[in-house]
């Protein structure tokens, strides 16, 4: 469960972002031409005061990302 960073509230979570008019959510990836996704953005609502929130469900990508840097 995520708490609301504003108001303490519980928030809707696991929504899509989706680009206007378009049928696709919008990912991370590293720089540079032909990098592959490192996960899809999902974003969490608090029902209270609207406040949205943006996260990654998945890590490992970004983990062992994190990993290879550091070597």
């Amino acid at each position: 469960m995520r708490k609301c960073l504003r108001c303490e509230s519980e928030m809707l979570e696991n929504l899509e972002i989706m680009v206007s008019n378009g049928g696709y959510g919008i990912d991370v990836r590293e720089k540079g031409i032909f990098k592959t996704s490192l996960g899809k953005i999902k974003c969490a609502v608090c029902p209270k005061c609207g406040y949205v929130e943006n996260y990654l469900e998945d890590l490992e990508k970004i983990k062992k990302l994190k990993e290879t840097k550091n070597k």
